[in-house]
């Protein structure tokens, strides 16, 4: 039988109940009702309940999804969508640059484009793993800290049962098996991002996103808050509506994994990095899903624009982000929190300790905030960043390929990052999107100059 994940009403209603309370919202007489007649708990890690749902509980979910949406948020004044609005509550706003900066030169690229898939290659094979699980599998290898990718040699046959690799990864992420980058959706947006610039240049709308998608991006491999929002368009719904009808995953972390190209080929302009970014986030998410996307591109944009201190262009970030937003004040802390403890692993348990049990492990708020973290405590260096957003777990393979994609562009080149981590990509990218399929990082980086130089 097909369960198609991320889509069906009986699964969704629990995240939708769980984001209402983190968005200001009263949700618990909608709850009592989805309980009663015996509405289980969102399912933990997958996108499916392993049974389909009553035709009943099937119809109450559909009718309680509509009813949440219409519940009053005590944050709205803090956390706004709309640019304007978000714009207005930023007192450190950037102002545009004088004189359009140059575009980063190409090795610059290629290295961020590299950081980018090894930190994503880094955290695949642990995807949706607790954190006592990527500790114990790590150290049975011999590999805590990380230092390297993870392997399976050595691992005792009953750990890897209590713990087993991502399904989908392990084939083609664990050190024995890598050759070349293999298919991840944490490329496939950035390369969506490039089509985009590529069809409509740097003024493209929310809505010429979307024709990239639906020409592009095959509907099975998207997910979350993109698998809602591509639905929701070929029910014939518009942007921002896409964004919020029956979403429940519109603050998890998918307009983030899409921020990079924004902030390549925006550089030292954090503002037009955050703006651009803003279009691309509304098709599918709202609030601080769409300010983690802001903050991550102005940041990228700060970085490509020449600056070489990760603090600096992290403080940049914060300027597009509503200061009273739980995503500011997420960042700030755990930002903190790396400043002051000396052992990441103690970073690492105070940030679960503060937002594992109330957010789910894709969110936005808490994977922004340990990526900041990792940069933050490695003071940018490439291989040091990788490997703690990667050990802190959460969304491993989307936490390492933005801290490696910020990293390596401040390193400057791909010589500057260690043979160890770039050699097993061979220069090769699978992908499913466009015909990108097999393309080399040293192309994708005169892809995106070509872009970042256009006018």
């Amino acid at each position: 039988m097909l369960r198609l994940t991320w889509v069906q009403p009986e699964d969704l209603i629990g995240h939708e109940l769980r984001q209402a309370v983190l968005d200001g919202r009263e949700p618990a007489p909608v709850a009592a009702r989805w309980r009663a007649p015996g509405g289980p708990d969102a399912p933990l890690t997958a996108g499916a309940s392993a049974r389909p749902a009553s035709r009943y509980l099937r119809l109450l979910a559909t009718d309680l999804l509509d009813e949440l949406s219409e519940l009053p948020s005590a944050l709205t004044d803090d956390e706004p969508t709309g640019l304007a609005a978000v714009r207005a509550l930023c007192p450190d706003w950037p102002e545009p640059p004088a004189h359009r900066p140059a575009p980063p030169d190409t090795a610059r690229l290629e290295a961020a484009w590299l950081g980018r898939a090894v930190g994503c290659l880094l955290g695949k094979p642990v995807e949706k793993l607790p954190l006592d699980g990527i500790r114990s599998l790590a150290r049975a290898a011999g590999n805590w800290p990380l230092t390297t990718y993870f392997t399976a040699r050595g691992v005792p046959a009953d750990l890897l049962a209590r713990h087993p690799w991502n399904r989908r990864s392990a084939a083609t992420s664990l050190a024995e098996n890598i050759d070349g980058m293999p298919e991840d959706d944490d490329l496939n947006y950035p390369l969506l991002g490039l089509l985009v610039l590529q069809r409509h240049g740097r003024s493209f709308t929310t809505t010429d996103v979307a024709r990239v998608w639906l020409d592009e991006l095959p509907a099975g491999r998207t997910f979350t808050a993109e698998r809602i929002a591509y639905r929701n368009l070929l029910a014939g719904l518009e942007p921002p509506l896409t964004a919020r009808h029956h979403n429940p995953f519109r603050e998890w972390i998918g307009a983030l994994i899409r921020a990079d190209v924004h902030g390549w080929t925006n550089p030292g302009d954090p503002a037009a990095a955050a703006a651009a970014a803003h279009r691309d986030a509304t098709l599918t998410h709202t609030a601080n899903g769409v300010y983690a996307a802001m903050f991550t591109a102005a940041v990228i944009a700060a970085a490509a624009g020449g600056g070489r201190d990760v603090h600096s262009c992290l403080r940049t970030g914060l300027t597009v982000v509503p200061p009273r937003s739980r995503l500011a004040r997420a960042v700030t802390h755990a930002v903190r929190l790396a400043r002051e403890h000396g052992d990441f692993a103690t970073v690492v348990d105070l940030l679960h300790d503060r937002y594992a049990a109330t957010h789910h492990w894709v969110h936005a708020v808490p994977n922004t905030a340990l990526i900041a973290a990792a940069l933050t405590h490695a003071d940018g260096d490439f291989a040091g960043s990788v490997c703690r957003a990667v050990s802190g777990g959460w969304d491993t393979d989307s936490n390492g390929a933005t801290a490696g994609s910020v990293a390596a562009l401040l390193a400057g080149s791909p010589d500057a990052l260690p043979e160890r981590w770039t050699a097993p990509l061979k220069n090769r990218l699978a992908t499913s999107v466009g015909d990108f399929h097999g393309t080399g990082f040293d192309t994708l980086a005169r892809l995106t100059r070509l872009e970042a130089s256009r006018p």
